[in-house]
């Protein structure tokens, strides 16, 4: 035995490599029957793999420009990093930015911006920005609703979300006065650390669920009376990422602590179906938010991403009719989504935000019912200027969920469906929640909220307001093309111009006052 190692030790280390190479080339040719690349380029087609693994991450880093990344690119992301953590969010020698492309935004400055008088609130807090709407005052629920901040964390739910992620996030709103949407996965402790919480549920009812998977109105009733950080519950009818289609929840995510949180058996695939089993009409929809209403006596408001309008239509017709209905509506854009979905769902099903908010609240405008529903808005709205153009159209208050887990830490590797997440946030695994400071990111959620709602109310005084609920159509410019690009410029810009007088380009030449002599010398 000793000899045989000594005769080992003395193999020399590149022909260990050279037989290690033998084997794997080996493998791809004889074994492995699954990959075409290495079984024709054994050895060598591993690496082109590889940099297909990394190429995300060369590109982000490396390649792509400031400006043209998505979801997110660099400029959005760094200004949300260097929010929270209340650094240097200004950019220098004017912006980078195509202030000529599609959909850019301009917000339109009064010649003399709004004067605070000396007792504003916003002298003392210049961050403070309530909204300007109650929940639930019209319907007279028992315990109406106005949210302090006009910037909330969006629907994110324990199980998809880290518990690290999510206690830093209540901790985060509580400390800037905003609320926290708990997402379908039910009301978790991590939920429960001072911040205001909206209670959200889906088709699965995780939280609220009766044995046979329905929703059970005892359950939330009980819920309700137990946790007084509920100020509002959210019926979810669909999401950006994925509207109108279910999902499963792995057995193996599902540990005992999820288990009891949502209601499920430990270990077992959990499924949320396409649909409701607690409604299937309009009418139903309506009935269960009066009932929700009647007995937690919280505003009941629903959430969708906006597709056809026939039943929304429908829902306004009954609410117009009854004088009932949601004290809240969120509208999810296309864009929107944390978590897992196909392609083609993500890309394709239901409208942008600006799209599908714009013709849902014609809907309910034409109806005159604007005033009874404090509209929330969700899809990549989590910037200033946004934010002023979701005002302008009809918002009241704006959900963020991307942003939120940026200001914690999120540096949009877009891993959230492998349980792989690097930061910590989107995933079940111990070891990496590990690096999640809970108290300090609590704190970057808080300082992005309220330098977000500052730099908005630092836009709203300079268009002449002081709130902006006040913001109009006419505030807000946007660049357009499709059919527009064949507007003439009288349209597009609203003027003629004034004739120049022209008597041909002879009498320019002999005027007087032609300049350019060198050109009149060289003609003599």
């Amino acid at each position: 035995m000793d000899s045989m190692l000594t005769s080992l030790s003395n193999v020399p280390w590149w022909l260990w490599i050279i037989v290690f190479l033998g084997l794997v080339a080996f493998r791809d040719i004889f074994i492995q029957k699954a990959h075409t690349i290495s079984h024709n380029y054994p050895v060598v087609g591993h690496l082109r793999y590889w940099l297909e693994s990394i190429g995300p991450e060369m590109r982000q880093y490396f390649v792509a420009n400031n400006r043209e990344e998505l979801p997110f690119n660099r400029i959005e992301r760094s200004w949300i990093y260097a929010s929270a953590k209340k650094e240097n969010n200004y950019e220098g020698f004017g912006t980078d930015r195509d202030i000529y492309a599609h959909q850019h935004i301009f917000v339109k400055n009064q010649m003399m911006a709004f004067q605070m008088p000396e007792n504003h609130p916003n002298k003392a807090r210049k961050d403070f920005l309530p909204c300007a709407k109650v929940m639930g005052a019209y319907n007279k629920r028992k315990k109406p609703y106005r949210p302090a901040s006009i910037i909330n964390v969006s629907a994110m739910s324990f199980g998809s979300l880290s518990a690290a992620a999510v206690e830093a996030m209540n901790k985060g709103v509580s400390k800037s006065d905003a609320y926290h949407n708990t997402g379908e996965g039910g009301l978790s402790p991590y939920h429960k650390q001072g911040g205001d919480v909206v209670f959200h549920f889906g088709t699965g009812y995780f939280g609220v669920r009766s044995s046979d998977g329905n929703l059970s109105l005892e359950k939330l009733e009980r819920l309700v009376a137990e946790n007084p950080c509920i100020k509002a519950i959210e019926i979810k009818l669909s999401q950006g990422a994925k509207p109108g289609k279910g999902g499963v929840l792995p057995g193996a995510k599902i540990t005992k602590e999820l288990a009891e949180i949502r209601g499920v058996a430990p270990g077992k695939d959990v499924l949320s179906p396409a649909t409701h089993k607690a409604f299937g009409t309009v009418t139903e929809l309506m009935e269960l938010i009066e009932t929700i209403a009647e007995k937690t006596g919280l505003p009941v408001g629903i959430k969708g991403a906006i597709g056809k309008l026939d039943q929304w239509e429908e829902l306004a017709d009954m609410m117009l009719k009854t004088g009932r209905g949601p004290d809240f509506i969120t509208v999810d854009g296309g864009e929107g989504g944390t978590g897992a979905a196909p392609p083609s769902f993500a890309d394709h099903v239901s409208l942008p935000w600006v799209y599908g908010f714009s013709e849902l609240y014609k809907v309910f405008q034409t109806r005159d019912l604007v005033s009874r529903v404090v509209f929330i808005g969700s899809g990549k709205l989590g910037f200033p200027a946004k934010a002023a153009m979701a005002f302008a159209m009809g918002v009241d208050c704006i959900n963020v969920a991307r942003e939120a887990m940026m200001s914690i830490g999120c540096i949009q590797a877009q891993v959230c469906h492998t349980n792989k997440c690097p930061a910590g946030i989107a995933t079940q695994n111990k070891w990496r929640q590990r690096g999640i400071n809970i108290p300090l990111k609590s704190d970057r959620l808080a300082q992005y909220f309220k330098t977000f709602r500052k730099e908005l109310v630092e836009i709203t005084h300079a268009a002449g307001y002081e709130h902006p609920c006040q913001f109009t159509m006419h505030d807000i410019q946007v660049n357009v093309d499709d059919i527009d690009l064949t507007r003439n410029l009288r349209t597009t810009y609203g003027y003629n111009k004034t004739e120049v007088p022209f008597q041909g380009t002879q009498a320019l030449y002999e005027c007087q006052y032609l300049g350019g002599k060198n050109f009149i010398e060289s003609t003599k």
